[in-house]
């Protein structure tokens, strides 16, 4: 593979990376949500959005492609913040990371932007440059990263026509309280939901425009009524996905900083070479 086909290769990875906090499925028959729940998730919503904050563990797979390991913190409480360190563990993506002589990188979330630190290996492939900047809006797709909040997870569930409380359960050394439902896009549209009318519209397009027509959705919440741990199933266009989180240390204090500007280069740029040393591809 050439050194431009290679970095696209890696960019692409990236991309897909970013993507991972929001698809997921299972048949089910959309009946009315019962109020008692719709009432419980939506304290749990308003305890998880209020927090601002929290530190993230979380384990991903979307099908061949990749598999890894998520640790950092982020924060929603003015605009998405976050610094991460991605371990990759299976699939393509991780033969890809090997030939660049890593299979970590650290990433950061800031209100316009995604920022994913790659190695010298690759910093050769794009001028030096080790940070590659995904700007929001100018990569197709990557709007929904700003949607991977733990709060959203909370309303994803509240749109489940098979809403239903599992029970008490124990997540390490917290008691919680299990909820499960499926969420299918065809259902949307109509009034079962616990959502309003806008929050349903919006989670149809996020999730249509993720490829994703049903979803199985898990949340256990503390006596706070804050998130502990999330799981989401499903199929997307590139295969099986599957993600596990876990929250604590809400509030904590999240500092990103911007990476340095002579040591990024834009995505946009990168995958058309324009800031690229020549490689021969």
């Amino acid at each position: 593979m050439t050194g431009s086909g290679l970095r696209r290769r890696v960019l692409g990875v990236l991309v897909a990376a970013a993507l991972t906090g929001a698809v997921a499925c299972t048949d089910h028959h959309a009946r009315p949500v019962p109020a008692h729940l719709t009432a419980a998730l939506r304290r749990a919503e308003r305890a998880t959005d209020g927090a601002d904050s929290a530190r993230v563990r979380s384990t991903t797979s979307l099908g061949t492609q990749m598999s890894l390991r998520a640790d950092g913190t982020l924060g929603w409480g003015d605009g998405l913040t976050g610094a991460f360190t991605l371990t990759y563990t299976g699939g393509t993506a991780l033969d890809t990371m090997r030939r660049l002589g890593s299979t970590s990188m650290e990433t950061r979330y800031l209100p316009d932007a995604y920022y994913a630190r790659m190695g010298d290996a690759f910093a050769a492939q794009t001028g030096g440059k080790h940070w590659i900047r995904y700007g929001y809006a100018e990569v197709d797709g990557l709007d929904q990263v700003r949607d991977t909040t733990p709060d959203q997870a909370v309303k994803l569930l509240l749109a489940a026509g098979d809403l239903k409380r599992v029970g008490a359960e124990r997540v390490g050394a917290v008691d919680t309280t299990h909820y499960a439902g499926t969420v299918a896009v065809a259902d949307l549209a109509e009034r079962h939901t616990g959502l309003t009318t806008r929050e349903r519209d919006a989670l149809r397009e996020q999730l249509t425009r993720a490829g994703v027509t049903k979803e199985r959705v898990e949340i256990w919440v503390d006596g706070r009524d804050l998130l502990v741990k999330k799981v989401e199933k499903g199929e997307t266009a590139s295969g099986a996905y599957s993600q596990t989180a876990h929250y604590s240390d809400y509030g904590v204090k999240v500092s990103v900083a911007r990476p340095p500007a002579g040591d990024t280069g834009d995505f946009k740029d990168l995958t058309t070479g324009r800031s690229a040393a020549p490689d021969g591809g």
